[in-house]
């Protein structure tokens, strides 16, 4: 079963993303989108395993990338 995390705890994970990785969100939302075309699950896998984040950093990031692309096709 997942976690499901609150906003605040979403918006907290991602303000330590850059100290804990050493790379902004903004690298790791491009990393995403250059990535494979895998279902949400997929990528979080893809993202812990390939580029060794822990599961709540690469599970924020995933959903704030589709967050921000859910967005753009509002527009």
């Amino acid at each position: 079963m997942s976690q499901v995390f609150s906003q605040e705890t979403h918006r907290n994970l991602l303000a330590r993303i850059p100290q804990c990785t050493g790379r902004e969100v903004t690298d790791w939302l491009r990393t995403v989108e250059e990535g494979p075309a895998l279902c949400f699950e997929e990528k979080l896998s893809w993202l812990r395993h390939e580029h060794n984040l822990a599961y709540g950093h690469a599970k924020a990031i995933i959903h704030e990338y589709d967050l921000r692309r859910a967005a753009r096709k509002l527009l």
